[in-house]
């Protein structure tokens, strides 16, 4: 399949595997490449530049293929050293970045002058307006279902990728809730130019994360997320636990005078202890609700290929065949 974001990355199809958390390593990274979409290392969970260099070595060793690295910016007391996560993405001979978090501005120059695309992920047309203006080759428009963080509009896809096609020029691809063919045909039909998943691709053989996870995701359905931090205007899309819930009630008892400081327990460095401990209510940790999408933990391959293969049997079928009067 051919879309502008084929073309523009350099890959078979058009799917990205999203920059997570203590999930986006090189053995998840190079499996999405060499089954044709597009892995992505999460550079911050990397704890220096060094180790984020190490890492695409080890991808780099693994595939042959496109990859990329995601880079999200977030305000911070103590910042992380930014400049050498771009260094070693730059001297790792990286051409493809997700940027995410605050605007990417500031360093698209260094990242550009390299041949690096830059794909910057939006929750809103805004600021998928505003990447676009800044020079950024594509977006990642994120709706309301999606894991993490949606930003605060609860706009859900069926409305923002049309919205966004209407406004961009250049290509986007969808995210949020994104796991299967006919979602994959759907945002085509809306606009975008591919699709960006997330949690899908947690519950896969080559994810690097406790099996507890995966089991847990399978288990899921569509109405076990819950979205925690919007007293403090960071909203995230999370899967319910007991960490959760501890949240929650503090969110309920505290009101509006809850602060941050409140909740660290149940935020604060827990992706370890869950990610790869497998202690499954230690805290929040991102997850979408396609979970209720989610029925098995195939292999990074057998899960693109079943894409695609609905995919184009949607398009090359039942679509066409609603033409055939």
């Amino acid at each position: 399949m051919k879309t502008r974001i084929t073309e523009l990355f350099g890959i078979k199809h058009p799917i990205i595997q999203g920059g997570m958390h203590y999930v986006g390593f090189a053995e998840l990274a190079a499996a999405v490449s060499n089954a044709g979409g597009l892995g992505l290392i999460t550079g911050l969970t990397q704890r220096s530049p060094e180790l984020l260099a190490k890492e695409i070595a080890r991808c780099r060793e693994m595939t042959d293929k496109p990859f990329g690295v995601n880079l999200t910016f977030l305000p911070s007391v103590n910042p992380p050293d930014y400049p050498g996560y771009v260094k070693a993405i730059i001297d790792g001979g990286v051409k493809i970045v997700e940027t995410a978090g605050n605007n990417p501005v500031k360093w698209l120059p260094p990242l550009k002058e390299a041949g690096i695309k830059v794909i910057h992920k939006c929750t809103a047309v805004r600021h998928a307006l505003k990447a676009e203006s800044i020079g950024c080759d594509a977006v990642s428009v994120d709706g309301f279902e999606c894991g993490g963080h949606p930003g605060e509009d609860d706009v859900g896809n069926w409305v923002l990728l049309p919205r966004a096609a209407e406004t961009l020029k250049i290509p986007f691809v969808a995210s949020g809730g994104v796991g299967t063919g006919s979602q994959l045909v759907a945002a085509l039909a809306l606009g975008a130019d591919g699709v960006n998943l997330g949690t899908r691709f947690i519950a896969t053989v080559e994810a690097p994360v406790h099996q507890n996870v995966k089991d847990a995701i399978v288990a899921a359905s569509e109405l076990d997320t819950r979205l925690v931090m919007r007293p403090l205007r960071n909203t995230e899309r999370v899967l319910n636990n007991a960490g959760v819930e501890r949240l929650l009630a503090k969110e309920k008892a505290l009101g509006a005078d809850i602060k941050f400081e409140d909740i660290i327990p149940e935020v604060a460095g827990v992706y370890p202890a869950i990610m790869i401990e497998g202690k499954m209510d230690a805290g929040a940790w991102s997850c979408g609700m396609v979970a209720g999408l989610i029925h098995d933990i195939p292999t990074c391959q057998e899960l693109i290929d079943r894409m695609m293969s609905e995919a184009e049997s949607l398009i090359r079928q039942r679509l066409e065949g609603m033409l055939a009067a």
